[in-house]
C-alpha cells in the first residue's frame, strides 16, 4: 500500500488538467496585423523568455509561472496575474481579465521564424 501512495503525486495535477513547464526560449508578442500591409504588429513589451523550470523573464526582471492543463498563470514577477491560452507547444493566446481570448498571440522564437 505504501508503494502506491508513494507513487501519486497531486503536485502534478490541477483541477484543468495535469502540469507542464513551457518551452524554452524568447516569446515574441503581436496583435494581428492587415493582410495588406503586415502580418502581425509587434507588441515587444508584452514579449517574454522562458529559462529553466518555471521560471520566465522580460526587460523588467524575472518571475515564475504554473502551466495547467491549457493555461499558463504567471504567478510572480512583472507579469503576476496574466494568464495564456496554449495554442501549440510554440504558441500562447493572452486571456482577458474574464478568462476569454483576446488578440495578443505570443510566437516562441524557431529556426524558420527568427527573421
Amino acid at each position: 500500500m505504501l508503494l502506491l501512495v508513494a507513487g501519486v503525486n497531486p503536485a502534478l495535477a490541477g483541477p484543468e488538467g495535469p502540469a507542464f513547464t513551457l518551452r524554452r526560449g524568447d516569446y515574441t508578442c503581436e496583435l494581428p496585423g492587415h493582410a495588406l500591409t503586415t502580418a502581425g504588429i509587434a507588441q515587444p513589451q508584452e514579449d517574454f523568455t522562458i529559462r529553466q523550470g518555471s521560471i520566465y523573464s522580460t526587460s523588467a526582471g524575472r518571475g515564475t509561472y504554473l502551466a495547467t492543463g491549457d493555461e499558463i498563470v504567471m504567478t510572480t514577477g512583472p507579469k503576476k496575474g496574466e494568464k495564456y491560452k496554449r495554442v501549440s507547444e510554440n504558441y500562447l493566446r493572452k486571456l482577458t481579465r474574464d478568462g476569454g481570448e483576446s488578440n495578443l498571440r505570443c510566437i516562441r522564437k524557431v529556426l524558420n521564424n527568427n527573421g
